[in-house]
């Protein structure tokens, strides 16, 4: 599993995709029941998260995350410190993938996974956390 998963209760020796499939039963029994979420336009609100302090709103456009809400595309960075404006939360993060989560063709939320090492991320977290994000958009009333 990737570095910063240190909160995470995975079982050893799992591939990346049981890992993935194990996060989507967890997400789909924790969704369930779960409708009531806010995001304002044009802005992102820092949600659930865990890890080191971080920026509480980012305009769309700005960083990885803001632009992965404006152009409502998966940003898959390799190396954070060669995306121009990226916005430097925690020092130790090198990688970086974001995914917007979409409901009738607009972002009302993202997921933002940050990795202490370069290319922490590859095209298998891409298309899982896809799947992540299009369940999110099913299960909750943003």
């Amino acid at each position: 599993m990737q570095v910063h998963a240190d909160a995470s209760t995975f079982a050893s020796g799992l591939t990346k995709k049981e890992v993935y499939a194990q996060v989507l039963e967890q997400a789909k029994a924790l969704f369930d029941g779960q409708r009531n979420w806010v995001c304002p336009p044009s802005q992102l609100i820092l949600g659930p998260f865990q890890g080191m302090v971080a920026c509480q709103t980012i305009p769309f456009g700005r960083g990885v995350c803001g632009t992965a809400a404006q152009t409502k595309k998966t940003q898959l960075v390799a190396d954070v410190d060669a995306f121009q404006g990226h916005i430097a939360c925690d020092g130790r993060t090198r990688s970086e993938i974001v995914v917007p989560v979409l409901q009738g063709g607009e972002v009302v939320a993202i997921i933002d996974i940050d990795c202490a090492e370069l290319h922490g991320f590859d095209e298998e977290d891409q298309v899982a956390l896809q799947e992540l994000a299009e369940l999110l958009a099913q299960s909750c009333d943003f």
